[in-house]
């Protein structure tokens, strides 16, 4: 049987490796005849690795998008920043390098603060306030990502974040002058507030950040401390669970608008039940990892009151600065948010 195969150019930066130009070009979606069914392959890229339950639930919503097309829309995910690194998986499905991808969803806080409503300290600190946040910013947010060619597929959180280090933390002073590992604006600016010095690392390069001495502490979920294995290089997790950062998987609209109807309708409702999912597991996690570093010598301990009373009132200052980048989209976010709690 003949196979119908489409070629598809792509533009190639100067300065790209021989080895990232061949990675664009794999990404690429290729249509081609399978059995007198036309199937297209779709390359994803994600930021983490296959241990993180973020991918584990990836890699089950790819499954179920070929289960629900009988294999007509296949999605091999690329995990680990593995074929596109984080900071431009964004910008390369909006420009349609690859059709698909999954980044943290503050990552944007810079080109829109109303991406970073999620990363404000103690405005949605548990998995109930997160969904009912989430469920104020979705539409706004989706149509933000409308007017640059993306379109929302689902978002899953983050447990909450908490603060790791060398030492045991009573009210913040010691906080003060630390290297401090940052990964959005938020946890840059947060670190900032607390007198500690923000330091961007990505997730595979903690370990190697905190052995070379680049960065000495750090504020992130319980699930990226146990898989990278936080025991080698600190002693201390506080769970001061400042807020709950997001997931999100967007599509290329171009791409999706591609897919026959009945193929688009299969890939929406593998995104529902995958948000759901996703959901569920990143409440076990919480729980489980938290454990997992318990058990590896990890002491966890629970903030103060003089901590939290700390933290609340930088949570304060960034929320009144956060409303003053974010402007009245912002405060009308806000006001939804605050109508369903």
């Amino acid at each position: 049987m003949q196979h119908a195969i489409q070629t598809i150019h792509l533009p190639v930066k100067k300065g790209f490796s021989l080895k990232r130009v061949s990675a664009t070009v794999a990404a690429a979606t290729l249509s081609f005849m399978v059995s007198g069914v036309q199937a297209t392959e779709w390359d994803m890229p994600t930021p983490y690795g296959d241990s993180n339950f973020h991918t584990a639930n990836i890699r089950q919503f790819a499954d179920d998008v070929r289960d629900a097309t009988n294999g007509e829309l296949n999605i091999t995910v690329h995990s680990s920043g593995s074929l596109i690194k984080h900071p431009e998986i964004k910008n390369s499905v909006r420009r349609g390098l690859v059709p698909i991808g999954e980044l943290i969803m503050s990552r944007l806080a810079n080109e829109d603060p109303l991406f970073e409503v999620d990363s404000v300290p103690y405005l949605a600190s548990d998995y109930d306030q997160a969904w009912k946040l989430w469920l104020a910013s979705k539409d706004v947010l989706a149509e933000r990502l409308e007017s640059q060619r993306l379109k929302l597929l689902f978002a899953v959180p983050w447990p909450p974040q908490g603060i790791y280090t060398q030492f045991a933390i009573e009210n913040g002073e010691k906080l003060k002058g630390v290297k401090m590992r940052a990964y959005n604006k938020s946890s840059e600016q947060l670190a900032d507030l607390l007198g500690a010095i923000p330091t961007q690392v990505e997730v595979p390069d903690i370990p190697t950040a905190f052995g070379t001495g680049r960065v000495d502490a750090m504020i992130t979920s319980p699930s990226t401390g146990a898989n990278t294995r936080a025991w080698d290089y600190l002693s201390h997790f506080n769970h001061a669970q400042l807020w709950l950062p997001k997931n999100m998987v967007v599509v290329n609209a171009k791409a999706f608008r591609s897919l026959p109807e009945a193929t688009q309708k299969a890939l929406e409702d593998a995104a529902a039940v995958a948000e759901k999912r996703g959901w569920d597991a990143s409440k076990e996690e919480t729980d489980t990892k938290i454990e997992i570093m318990r058990d590896n010598g990890i002491v966890v301990s629970e903030p103060s009151a003089q901590l939290v009373e700390h933290l609340q009132k930088i949570g304060e200052t960034m929320t009144e600065e956060w409303l003053e980048r974010a402007g009245s989209d912002g405060q009308a976010l806000l006001d939804a948010y605050r109508q369903r709690k």
